[in-house]
């Protein structure tokens, strides 16, 4: 009988040391997953606050090129204005 009492003590011994480690391994990788997600939560926050500066960066942009593109376009109005009038000055001096 007494060897019976052992090895059922040994293997209650084994269940619980099997029963810690796996509780150990849990623990673990709920550990381990808390971080990955706070890695990937971070990453996230870091991407749109890129994407919000580069939005941001863009319509600063747009808006300075606005009055460069109105500037030119008025400067390229004024050239082909000058160029017709140049044309009819010549017209009417070979007319004469």
């Amino acid at each position: 009988m007494k060897g019976k009492e052992e090895r059922l003590l040994k293997e209650s011994r084994r269940v619980e040391k099997r029963a810690a480690e796996e509780a150990g391994r849990q623990a673990k990788e709920q550990v381990r997953k808390k971080v990955d997600l706070a890695k990937e939560q971070a990453i996230q926050k870091d991407l749109k606050a890129r994407e919000t500066r580069t939005s941001e960066k863009r319509a600063a942009e747009e808006l300075q090129q606005l009055p460069k593109d109105q500037a030119r376009r008025k400067a390229l109005l004024a050239k082909e204005q000058a160029h017709a009038e140049a044309q009819e000055a010549r017209k009417l001096e070979a007319k004469k």
